[in-house]
């Protein structure tokens, strides 16, 4: 759900998502984006460039997913505090 949230906004490459989802092992943060994937909600475009470039970017699957969850996380703010 984070990884959705962070490419709401367009496409990133793998160490600006790390970046952006702080706390985030690479391991875990690749194996995330390799489920969300395989469900559709997450397109991995790898670009031939030396060194090679990878994004990775919301399908329409994963746009239309990112609204109820951007519902979640606004009650989440709004009604969960942190101690």
């Amino acid at each position: 759900a984070l990884a959705i949230g962070a490419l709401e906004d367009g496409p990133q490459r793998f160490g600006e998502l790390r970046r952006q989802l702080q706390g985030i092992s690479p391991k875990v943060l690749s194996a995330s984006l390799k489920r969300l994937e395989e469900h559709d909600l997450v397109t991995r475009t790898v670009y031939a460039e030396v060194p090679p470039r990878v994004e990775y970017a919301l399908t329409d699957l994963g746009h239309s997913a990112a609204v109820p969850l951007a519902a979640l996380r606004d009650w989440v703010e709004d009604n969960v505090t942190t101690h």
